[in-house]
């Protein structure tokens, strides 16, 4: 008689039922472990796609943040608060742009201590392409469609304004 087809191994529903056993159900382990898992994915799938541009997806966050400023450029404090980042990881975000020449530092006008960083033209430019190459892939996500993406910012949203991601006015 054959062997009937074997299901693929699916090591969060494995840890789920090992966490079960050891410490009772616990729903929210199992989807933490899944909402990790699709971040590393996504994260993979987005970086491999900007970096033919010398960006990762934080560098590239940086650069479409400054393009929606007013003036193309922003405090580094700013950077950070808008990014939710470490001032550190704001100032290596920067420096790697800097050295791209995808972003400019000048002294901000309005505080003698303080620096702006300011989008290149060249900047301007590899945002937009790295922009078409990521929304061509769907941003990683591909295998929904545009109501369960929907769906998927709906679901997350109330985790995010409890952490006073944004405002929900």
């Amino acid at each position: 008689m054959p062997k009937p087809p074997s299901l693929p191994f699916d090591p969060i529903a494995r840890a789920d039922e090992l966490w079960k056993q050891r410490w009772g159900n616990t729903p929210s382990m199992a989807a933490i472990t899944s909402i990790m898992r699709a971040h590393q994915i996504l994260l993979a799938e987005v970086d491999a796609v900007v970096r033919p541009y010398g960006l990762t997806f934080a560098r590239f966050e940086a650069l479409v943040l400054l393009t929606f400023s007013k003036e193309g450029e922003l405090t580094m404090s700013k950077i950070g608060e808008r990014l939710q980042v470490h001032p550190t990881s704001v100032t290596n975000t920067v420096d790697r742009l800097v050295r791209s020449g995808l972003v400019a530092r000048r002294p901000n006008p309005n505080d003698g201590r303080g620096t702006l960083a300011v989008i290149t033209d060249k900047g301007r430019e590899v945002v937009e392409e790295a922009t078409r190459d990521l929304m061509a892939m769907d941003f990683g996500l591909g295998v929904y469609d545009a109501e369960e993406c929907g769906e998927i910012f709906a679901m997350l949203r109330p985790l995010r304004v409890a952490a006073q991601d944004f405002d929900e006015e």
